[in-house]
């Protein structure tokens, strides 16, 4: 589990750094609500609610045969995706020294798996490789970050024993990589799970995965058959320790091959027509000659598209993502006494577990779907996704962080344990999640402008919609340049705090 040290020196007599951030950010965040769109749009929404509980419990497993190929080709785009994005990874980890591989690293795992399937949508068509490409493309810039910290984190001693003129990979696999090598396995079976997630999500953009037979069961309104879909995915996740065995791994690789759907054939010329046409700005697509006319005419295109659906997007992308992340904050302190023995016996945080794993394991995307057939398009259905499914992720963490604490109130209240001891130990850690997590909420924020909510993802699907790639690139660019400068905000934050994040578990 990740650790972190917090420097609670006062910023000033009686306000620390830690408790003057906390305050920043939670007014921030109620600015941010009272501009917010949050209205419930439906006429009757307890009604819909009513018949979705009611499928919840009672699961349809008629459709037997479709709900295990859905399944099975979820499992195959994450584990393919996965894998390609762990060998690149680990490659560009090795350089990540070189300014131009951090960049390029930070470019593309800021943009979400969900875009980088609509671009090779059109420049693949609809085939398995848009969906390995899709998942493995970003999870190698995430990765390639957090193993170059771990490398950088390993045990320097060995290292300064080598000879001079040691080559840089057999410098790493005999000093850094045995110290790395189970951090990476943890990493790694933590990468998958997300990689279900998104491989699950990719179905809403036509990939015959769980979302696409999700997205085709909530428009017909079979809750139960949702309810068996959801179940088989929670079971997938909630074993993933049981069923991924190393030895298995390359097993694995071979059978997702096997299973991957059929998917129509590549078409390269408009590949080559998307890269060398289609993402021109207009002006430039229409002159017949390059010229002052058409710089002028192509620069005010730009201007134009960032006044009218750039900076729109971008003020509800910050606004959706700051009250996300103090709603994540807030959820997370409710949730991880659920999981911790300071608070439970075994019975009740079994049912806390349950709980969390569900919330945690619903991708986000999932969530804010469900939530928009029941209140209508607002930012009230993605605050609450984003806030349930993270909030589930941290108070997991820091539940199981609790059980290292030995707590001096044990004859206490548990409210004066939780207020006076607990949380006062917690805190600096649930920060550095919290800050930690930023980053990602930012990122499917974005993307949940696909279910209709104005951010920088309503206008990046808009374009891709209406065949206008010059458009949805230079958005995705947007989003790419927003989700570096939350980044490194977010480094900076936990930098200033002291808050490290080390990768010792998942």
């Amino acid at each position: 589990m990740p650790s972190t040290q917090a420097d609670n020196s006062p910023h000033r007599p009686g306000l620390s750094p830690v408790r003057f951030t906390s305050i920043a950010f939670i007014a921030v965040a109620a600015a941010c609500f009272a501009a917010a769109d949050i209205e419930i749009s439906t006429l009757d929404p307890w009604t819909e609610m009513g018949r979705l509980a009611l499928g919840i419990v009672t699961p349809d497993f008629g459709a037997t045969d479709r709900l295990l190929e859905a399944l099975l080709h979820t499992i195959a785009f994450a584990v393919l995706g996965v894998a390609l994005g762990n060998v690149l990874g680990l490659l560009l980890a090795l350089l990540f020294d070189f300014w131009i591989v951090r960049t390029g690293c930070a470019v593309v795992r800021a943009v979400h798996e969900l875009f980088w399937a609509l671009i090779f949508l059109q420049i693949l068509g609809l085939t398995p490789w848009t969906g390995i490409l899709a998942i493995g493309i970003p999870y190698a810039g995430i990765i390639a970050k957090v193993y170059a910290e771990i490398i950088e984190e390993a045990d320097p001693a060995p290292f300064r024993l080598l000879p001079k003129g040691t080559g840089r990979i057999s410098a790493f696999l005999f000093t850094r990589m045995p110290d790395s090598l189970a951090h990476f396995r943890s990493y790694s079976l933590y990468r998958l799970e997300c990689g279900l997630r998104s491989s699950a999500v990719l179905g809403f953009v036509g990939l015959p995965t769980i979302g696409f037979h999700l997205e085709s069961a909530f428009s017909q309104g079979l809750y139960s058959e949702v309810s068996a879909l959801l179940l088989l995915f929670y079971l997938i996740i909630a074993t993933i320790r049981q069923w991924l065995r190393r030895a298995l791994i390359p097993f694995y690789i071979v059978a997702a091959f096997m299973v991957l759907p059929e998917g129509s054939a590549v078409s390269w010329t408009s590949a080559w027509n998307f890269f060398t046409y289609d993402i021109l700005p207009h002006p430039l697509r229409v002159a017949t000659e390059i010229n002052l006319d058409t710089v002028s005419a192509t620069w005010t295109w730009f201007l134009t598209l960032l006044r009218e659906q750039a900076l729109p997007g971008v003020v509800n992308t910050l606004l959706l993502t700051m009250i996300a992340l103090v709603a994540t904050g807030v959820l997370t302190l409710m949730a991880f006494p659920l999981i911790s023995p300071v608070f439970f016996g075994r019975f009740g945080r079994g049912v806390g577990h349950t709980l969390l794993v569900i919330v945690r394991s619903t991708p986000e995307y999932v969530l804010a779907y469900v939530f928009l057939q029941l209140w209508g398009p607002s930012m009230l259905p993605a605050i609450v996704a984003l806030s349930l499914h993270n909030g589930g992720i941290i108070g997991h963490l820091i539940g199981r962080f609790t059980e290292t604490l030995q707590p001096k109130l044990a004859r206490a209240r548990a409210s004066d344990r939780y207020f006076y001891e607990i949380v006062p130990q917690v805190y600096p850690q649930f920060l550095a999640f919290l800050f930690y997590r930023w980053e990602v909420i930012l990122r499917e924020t974005a993307i949940l402008g696909m279910l209709g909510v104005q951010t920088l993802g309503f206008f990046v699907d808009s374009a891709f919609a209406d065949i206008r790639f010059d458009r949805a690139v230079v958005l995705i660019g947007v989003t790419a340049i927003l989700n570096i400068g939350v980044d490194a905000a977010s480094r900076a934050i936990r930098a200033k705090l002291r808050l490290r994040t080390t990768f010792d578990s998942v």
